[in-house]
């Protein structure tokens, strides 16, 4: 799927979002069991206008889905229409919940009806990548394409974990036609999740050691394990570079400068969840420090004035659209 870039000719979805919940009332009062197949096509049309790769559904409670499906460039559009949902007696989410029971169903994908009670999943927990990687297995794999194969896979993991948590925890998913040897079914999936996030409870930073292109010391911390669905406001990458006065042969930074850089990291923490701070690197005379942030917050603002005060030399603040969080890939582990 390509990244979604917003050019400066393209709408903002939060249009798309308010005329969606200016319009709701109307079809809301028109829904029973049942969704009419001409309201159903009416919130095709404004979810789609908020980003065409969305996805909704209705269900019992009553209850309205609004999904971008597990991409995490969408995560942030499904969560403004989220925030922006009225008190109204229904429920709202922005994600598909965790659903155990829809496990031992049918389910019809094209024109084959799978039963649910048939699948069979291989579990490997990887500790070191704070992920689970699942071999998935149906008898009647053999009878359908991959395509259908993996789209009953996806459909199964949001049933067992929500979407949410499929892609915080989930890493490689493949399916196929031969049972694995030690599968389990897609029920037991909670509790090897469970067993993978205990220790990240709180997440931990990761450090290491590298070059610069000049050839000099570089000392990288990385926020470990970073979920896009835990910050999902967080769509704008923002750099800021902090020249430092300070630095012992290695070009590392040194007392006054490394106080002066934790004062200033800390400072950045204090903007609470409008900011993340992802990661930071250090080398050449210069630390980096890596963010995400809600562009609808000020923050952008608070943090060019942040490094407006900086003393030690001149600091650049730069930033980009960035939804799927693409910047931040060559420092996951």
């Amino acid at each position: 799927m390509g990244i979604f870039r917003r050019s400066p000719g393209t709408p903002s979805p939060n249009a798309a979002i308010a005329r969606f919940w200016e319009w709701w009332p109307e079809a809301r009062e028109r829904l029973d069991d049942n969704v009419p197949e001409a309201i159903a096509e009416q919130i095709s049309a404004h979810v789609e206008a908020m980003h065409p790769d969305l996805e909704w559904e209705i269900g019992p409670g009553p209850s309205l889905t609004v999904s971008g499906g597990g991409v995490g460039e969408l995560r942030g559009i499904a969560e403004r229409w989220f925030r922006a949902a009225p008190d109204d007696g229904w429920q709202y989410r922005p994600a598909r919940t965790a659903d155990p029971a829809m496990l031992e169903g049918k389910l019809q994908l094209e024109d084959h009806e799978f039963d649910l009670s048939y699948v069979r999943m291989g579990l490997r927990a990887d500790a070191r990548r704070a992920r689970v990687d699942i071999t998935a297995y149906h008898p009647d794999f053999l009878f359908v394409p991959e395509e259908t194969q993996l789209a009953l896979t996806y459909r199964v993991l949001d049933w067992a974990l929500g979407e949410d948590d499929v892609a915080r925890w989930t890493g490689d998913v493949t399916v196929v036609t031969e049972e694995p040897m030690d599968a389990l079914p897609p029920s037991m999936l909670s509790a090897v999740v469970e067993q993978v996030a205990a220790p990240f409870g709180d997440p931990a930073w990761l450090t290491g050691e590298g070059r610069t292109p000049l050839g000099h010391a570089a000392r990288v911390a990385v926020r470990f394990p970073l979920h896009r669905q835990d910050h999902p406001l967080c769509d704008l990458y923002v750099a800021v570079a902090l020249p430092y006065a300070n630095a012992n042969p290695d070009r590392l930074p040194v007392e006054p400068s490394a106080s002066a850089l934790r004062d200033f990291e800390k400072s950045i923490e204090a903007m609470g969840e409008r900011v993340l701070l992802a990661a930071h690197e250090s080398g050449d005379g210069r630390r980096v420090f890596h963010l995400y942030v809600d562009p609808e917050s000020g923050a952008v603002a608070e943090l060019d004035q942040l490094a407006a005060g900086w003393s030690e030399g001149r600091a650049k603040v730069s930033s980009q659209p960035d939804p799927a969080w693409e910047v931040l890939e060559p420092y996951q582990p």
